[in-house]
């Protein structure tokens, strides 16, 4: 017969949310899964703690689908976004599971609330008629000129800001006409093409780079990898600067994917480029 798996108990006999909830990220570490989205689940947990300490609830055991019930009515009271509501519940279910298959708890269903999904509006043709228009090179500094080259790279790829940001100088084949990503959100390599629009514009940006091989491909002033904020930020002030009041770096994913469609793209293949696991 195999040996039943035995947890533990602290505090006297109590299992703590707290402490459940570290053994958590670490069994997230263990799965390798993204800083990102380890940061997430223990930014959205700090929520659910703050809700559990006013109702007086510390063990783990204590925490019951009406507790749950309480919880989100608290969030929608506190939130006027659907969307946002569902996002904490998310990753506090994710949470909440790990300590239910692992028997810290009793197992009940964490429910989502009804939602519109709306429609994301992209950028306007005239609107990526002014992102595009190349920077003057003789006036406009570095920074500027990094950002037109990035935002020429979403229109063409598609690429999430996490994985531009991990592309090095080495990535780019431009003998096959092909891109290498290394460092997806599903952590499976991928090559994707690389139109001859965007080998010409990423051949004269590395004259201005430089570099080597093993260098990030967009870098700070000082040569260092960009922080995810850092481009989400040069992108908003860029487009701000020539009167484009969408700023989202995301949303150029989506205006990628809506004008791969457009042209006559195959869904199939878009799903592959984008890396989502379904369609």
């Amino acid at each position: 017969m195999p040996k039943s798996r035995v947890f533990l108990r602290i505090d006297g006999g109590t299992t703590s949310v707290g402490d459940v909830f570290e053994r958590f990220i670490r069994h997230c570490k263990v799965k390798n899964l993204s800083e990102r989205t380890i940061e997430t689940y223990e930014y959205n947990f700090k929520r659910f703690k703050k809700f559990l300490d006013e109702q007086g609830i510390s063990d783990i055991k204590d925490i019951t689908s009406e507790v749950i019930e309480e919880f989100t009515l608290y969030l929608q009271e506190i939130i006027d976004n659907p969307v946002s509501v569902n996002t904490i519940l998310r990753n506090n279910r994710t949470f909440l599971n790990y300590a239910m298959r692992n028997r810290y708890m009793d197992k009940f269903t964490v429910h989502l609330i009804k939602a519109e999904k709306k429609i994301k509006e992209t950028y306007s043709d005239e609107e990526l008629k002014i992102l595009l228009e190349k920077p003057d090179l003789n006036t406009c500094g570095f920074a500027d000129y990094r950002t037109w080259v990035i935002i020429n790279w979403i229109l063409s790829t598609g690429n999430r800001i996490r994985t531009i940001r991990n592309v090095k100088i080495r990535d780019l084949d431009f003998d096959n006409g092909v891109i290498i990503l290394r460092k997806t959100k599903n952590k499976n390599q991928q090559i994707i093409p690389m139109s001859g629009a965007l080998a010409n514009i990423l051949r004269e940006y590395l004259e201005y780079r430089g570099g080597e091989p093993e260098d990030y491909l967009f870098c700070n002033i000082y040569g260092q990898k960009l922080s995810t904020s850092a481009i989400v930020s040069a992108i908003r002030r860029y487009n701000l600067k020539r009167g484009v009041e969408k700023t989202s770096a995301h949303l150029l994913r989506h205006t990628f994917a809506k004008k791969w469609i457009l042209n006559g793209g195959d869904m199939f293949r878009l799903q592959k480029i984008l890396g989502h696991s379904s369609l």
